[in-house]
């Protein structure tokens, strides 16, 4: 039912991955700071997301897109709306680290249904459509169907997290929940892309991962990538920005008794 957007998208995702590419580990990146000196902006997140939106609205001029380093755009009140993240991992983009990604989604009356993160660096490719499961593919190598980790404790877990930009003035920053729960964990590690995170999840390649102060752009297109591959993603900060856990439900579970 989405192969038409699926088949729209990857080519997409790939020509935005090669524009990060061109620019990765050079001398042109135009590093500049956007809410504090944390919170950096890259060339390539600027080439990607108006090579993205051009792509979209010459494609599908009625429909709506929210992007990261645009805002709102295309058509207001349609019943489609992209939503895109053209480089999650600025920071790690901007150090010569290759742990970044393109995430691409895909809304149909407020519920997403297409999503896809690609890692240009690692050329590896993750999808899911609604109602058609979670898959990933390596390079050239066949299409694999993903399930998250069945891992049901903490001390047999890897899990991930990140920190908000806002950490040098904010007290809430997600340290404390790292020291309530790193004693009971097999360990954590920060990757430093959201989007890449979540697909690690949907992979089994990571068992849980949390994260506050999210945006809808950073998450979208994984959070049905993990549903799809049988996990859960849970809101626990209601009503106080986009802060989630994300794993099989047994382990987010578990999560929850020291996260908040």
């Amino acid at each position: 039912m989405y192969d038409e957007f699926l088949d729209f998208i990857f080519p997409l995702a790939k020509g935005a991955g090669e524009i990060q590419l061109a620019y990765f580990r050079g001398n042109d990146l135009g590093i500049e700071t956007k809410s504090n000196a944390y919170d950096v902006v890259t060339r390539a997140d600027k080439e990607s997301e108006a090579y993205i939106v051009q792509a979209i609205l010459g494609r599908y001029p009625g429909h709506g897109i929210l992007g990261e380093e645009g805002g709102v755009m295309g058509t207001a009140g349609s019943d489609y709306r992209w939503v895109i993240d053209p480089l999650d991992g600025t920071t790690n983009y901007s150090q010569g680290l290759p742990i970044f990604s393109v995430s691409i989604a895909l809304q149909h009356k407020g519920e997403t249904v297409v999503g896809v993160v690609y890692a240009p660096y690692l050329g590896e490719l993750f999808w899911a459509s609604r109602e058609g499961g979670a898959w990933m593919k390596c390079g050239d190598g066949a299409a694999k169907r993903l399930r998250v980790s069945e891992k049901r404790t903490l001390a047999t877990s890897v899990l991930a997290t990140g920190f908000p930009y806002d950490k040098d003035v904010n007290p809430d920053n997600n340290s404390d929940n790292v020291a309530r729960i790193v004693p009971y964990v097999r360990d954590i590690r920060r990757l430093g892309s959201a989007a890449y995170d979540l697909s690690c999840i949907a992979a089994g390649l990571l068992d849980g991962y949390w994260e506050l102060d999210l945006h809808e752009w950073d998450v979208c297109a994984a959070n049905l990538i993990v549903r799809e591959a049988g996990g859960v993603v849970c809101d626990f900060r209601r009503n106080r920005g986009v802060s989630q856990a994300a794993g099989n439900e047994a382990l987010v579970g578990e999560m929850l008794k020291y996260i908040r």
